[in-house]
């Protein structure tokens, strides 16, 4: 069982870069942005980190922190963060029981072969910690400034 809109996320802590470990509790007080990808350094995976990057600014004005999260080693994370300069942190769910409260650990078939792997998400949690947005299966053209359109539209109604 995932996620659902307008719920919050049950106890739960992950590693993640800058030797921290995230909790339930760090998604309080502000938005926060979790993406799922399918593996560091990838040209996909790059593209999309290096969109949150450019746009870390803006989201940063709309009291919003961005992680990016896949199923690769802290080693892995640790690497590609640096050469490519993220400004935000990398979750490491080498277990994959992150992935599994979003249900995005699923089938996924590549030249008739089928595999298991993360298949490309984004959440948004509000100040409270409650999920208001997720995209499923996404394109990462445009997708993270689509992401900053959606906080900022929903903190003009908030």
């Amino acid at each position: 069982m995932s996620i659902q809109i307008g719920t919050k996320l049950p106890r739960f802590s992950v590693p993640a870069t800058s030797n921290i470990n995230l909790t339930e509790a760090d998604l309080n007080g502000h938005y926060t942005v979790i993406y799922f990808y399918p593996k560091d350094s990838t040209p996909g995976c790059t593209v999309e980190g290096l969109d949150f990057t450019e746009l870390t600014p803006q989201f940063n004005a709309y009291n919003t922190t961005i992680y990016g999260a896949s199923m690769d080693t802290m080693k892995r994370h640790d690497n590609f963060k640096t050469k490519k300069g993220f400004p935000f942190e990398l979750i490491s769910d080498v277990d994959g029981q992150f992935s599994a409260l979003f249900n995005v650990y699923q089938a996924k078939k590549n030249f008739g072969i089928e595999y298991m792997g993360i298949v490309r998400s984004t959440f948004l949690f509000n100040p409270k910690g409650e999920l208001i947005h997720e995209w499923r299966k996404v394109k990462v053209k445009g997708h993270a400034q689509e992401v900053l359109e959606t906080i900022q539209s929903h903190q003009q109604t908030a």
